[in-house]
């Protein structure tokens, strides 16, 4: 059996004051999970003192720095907490976060489990995601959402990312651009620096795949809020195809891996 506090989730957050308490609550009483970072990615808006309220340790980014930062950020702000030096974070739950990371010695890191910020009371359907890396099983899982929420795209975006990851390791994940993940810290170190912006995901998966690493997709009944299509949408989804294929780009000249061991997505 895993013990407690073997898990920490990063939650990237931009204006999501209406969505990041349930998020952050419901992150909370995961199976395993002993700290929530809530990354406040130049929000102008309630996001950072609603997460707060709600018990998150957050860091703040002064300007809008995008999603591949984001994690990065997260991510630093789980090693400071484990190592005991909670700079610069706040948040209820930071005191005894650090004390659980620094006490007797914590011989492994906590694998991170990034959620977006608007799965609200769903983000407490997220433990099956956790439960291949907790067990060794995979290096990285990705959220396969058994609720799909109609959106106002074409495709345009995820069709990049799927052809991209399959040119590169001959595997097609089914929803690519999932921000729903769970991995080890190593995983997470091999891949970085991680692609930009919201090219992460897509470059996240061609390098673990090409190092060798296990990654499987899992079966999950999250939901998010669906985009919409006024200008703002549609500049959002630009903004996604622009990353993608730039991180695409920059792994167009790696060899191709091998196909994963495990790729086929798994009910939760």
């Amino acid at each position: 059996m895993q013990p407690a506090g073997d898990i920490a989730v990063v939650i990237p957050a931009r204006n999501e004051s209406d969505r990041i308490a349930a998020t952050v609550t419901a992150a909370a009483g995961l199976p395993g999970v002993d700290i929530v970072v809530v990354v406040d990615d130049g929000s102008d808006d309630g996001t950072a003192a609603a997460a707060e309220r709600a018990g998150a340790a957050v860091m703040r980014h002064s300007r809008n720095r995008g999603k591949a930062a984001a994690m990065e950020t997260g991510a630093e702000a789980i090693r400071l907490l484990e190592a005991g030096g909670a700079n610069g974070a706040s948040g209820a739950r930071q005191d005894a976060a650090a004390g659980a990371g620094s006490a007797n010695g914590r011989a492994r890191p906590r694998h991170l489990l990034f959620l977006d910020a608007d799965l609200a009371e769903t983000a407490a359907e997220a433990a099956p995601l956790a439960e291949p890396v907790r067990s060794g099983q995979a290096d990285m899982t990705i959220a396969v959402f058994s609720n799909q929420v109609r959106r106002g795209g074409h495709g345009l975006v995820v069709g990049l990312s799927g052809s991209g990851i399959e040119r590169a390791t001959g595997w097609r994940p089914a929803q690519p651009l999932n921000g729903q993940r769970c991995l080890t810290r190593a995983a997470f170190e091999a891949a970085r620096p991680l692609a930009a912006g919201w090219g992460a995901e897509t470059g996240l998966t061609i390098d673990l795949l090409r190092r060798g690493m296990r990654v499987t997709e899992v079966e999950v009944p999250l939901a998010h809020r669906a985009t919409g299509t006024d200008w703002r949408s549609q500049l959002h989804r630009a903004r996604q195809l622009a990353d993608v294929a730039r991180a695409l780009a920059a792994r167009q000249a790696g060899p191709r891996a091998a196909r994963p061991r495990a790729a086929r997505p798994t009910r939760g």
